[in-house]
C-alpha cells in the first residue's frame, strides 16, 4: 500500500515544475564590441627588388617592439625639425655602441623620413628607433590623415646600408620606416683578368 500524499488546507503537496531560484547575475559585465578603425589599411604592390637592391615594402607592418633597445621622441611637425631628430638618433645609436651606419648615411635616412612626415602638415611627428640582430629600425609617424606616398622609397633604398624600407597608413597617420644594417660595409674587389 502507498502512503497518501500529505494534505493541508491548500491541497496536496506537489513538487514545483520550475526551479525554485533564478541563476545569479553575471559578475562581469559583457564586453561591448570593439570599435572598427576609421581608416582602412592601404596596401600597394611594388616590384620585386633586383640583385643587390634594397627590398621595398608598402604593406602594413605592425609596430611591436619587444625585448630590444628602443627610443622614441615626439617632435613638433615643423620643416626644420629634421636636424633635431638627426642629432637625437645619431647620439642614441652611438651610445648603443654602433659605429655603422656612418653619420652621413644615418643623417640622410633620418632626414628623408622626418621630412616626409613633416610634409604631411601634422602638428607633431614621432620618431621611433630600435635595434635587433645588428639592424636599426627607424620609423617616423606623421599623426595626420595623409595617404602613403611611395615616391620616398626609392630615395630611402639608395641610402647606403638600407636593408628595407616602406610606408603605410595606420590609425596614427602615415608611417614611414627604414631598416639599416650596422655591419661594416665590405670592400669590393675586382677579379683579376
Amino acid at each position: 500500500m502507498t502512503d497518501p500524499l500529505p494534505v493541508n488546507d491548500k491541497g496536496p503537496k506537489v513538487s514545483p515544475s520550475y526551479p525554485p531560484r533564478t541563476p545569479p547575475p553575471q559578475k562581469k559585465p559583457v564586453e561591448a564590441p570593439r570599435p572598427k578603425p576609421s581608416t582602412t589599411p592601404v596596401t600597394v604592390s611594388l616590384p620585386l627588388p633586383g640583385p643587390g637592391q634594397a627590398r621595398l615594402q608598402a604593406r602594413r607592418p605592425r609596430m611591436t617592439i619587444r625585448a630590444r633597445r628602443a627610443a622614441n621622441w615626439a617632435l613638433t611637425g615643423y620643416p626644420w625639425v629634421a636636424g633635431q631628430a638627426v642629432g637625437k638618433v645619431t647620439e642614441t645609436v652611438r651610445a648603443w655602441g654602433y659605429a655603422h651606419p656612418e653619420d652621413g648615411a644615418l643623417d640622410k635616412a633620418v632626414r628623408l623620413l622626418v621630412d616626409a612626415a613633416a610634409a604631411d602638415d601634422g602638428r607633431r611627428i614621432s620618431v621611433h628607433l630600435a635595434d635587433q640582430d645588428d639592424m636599426l629600425l627607424i620609423a617616423v609617424l606623421s599623426h595626420s590623415s595623409a595617404e602613403p606616398d611611395e615616391t620616398i622609397l626609392s630615395a630611402l633604398a639608395a641610402v647606403p646600408g638600407t636593408s628595407s624600407c616602406g610606408t603605410d597608413a595606420s590609425d596614427d597617420g602615415r608611417r614611414v620606416w627604414a631598416v639599416l644594417s650596422t655591419e661594416r660595409p665590405r670592400s669590393r674587389t675586382t677579379p683579376a683578368s
